[in-house]
């Protein structure tokens, strides 16, 4: 059974940092894409970057590069996303979803998504 699991979320104010955690069971991510998707309030859920299973990053979002990062951790089956310089839009539940090797921006494309972490930018 394949899970993913979300956390690092929580209150920061702005131009701080967070680091969210995607801890993937069921499946070795050196076969899996990683995606991050969010969704503010009111709004769509959007694609913010992914990481293949080959570690190549795509972005998504215009406003998150050179703030937002991925790394990956095969041996914990783990996916960082590391946020800094955070702003009050980049408010949103966070979710991690899983595809076979290749990124892709659009959730339809995923076969499996974590229950997300909320991440909060306030003063």
């Amino acid at each position: 059974q394949v899970q993913l699991v979300e956390s690092g979320g929580g209150l920061v104010q702005p131009g701080g940092s967070l680091r969210l955690s995607c801890a993937a069971s069921g499946l070795q991510l050196d076969h899996y894409a990683i995606g991050w998707f969010r969704q503010a309030p009111g709004k769509e859920r959007e694609g913010v970057l992914c990481i293949s299973s080959s570690d190549v990053s795509e972005y998504y979002v215009e406003s998150v590069k050179g703030r937002f990062t991925l790394s990956k951790d095969n041996t914990k089956n783990t996916v960082y996303l590391q946020m800094n310089s955070l702003k009050p839009e980049d408010t949103a539940v966070y979710y991690c979803a899983a595809v076979l090797f290749h990124c892709s921006r659009y959730r339809s494309n995923f076969r499996f998504q974590g229950q997300g972490t909320q991440v909060t930018v306030s003063s």
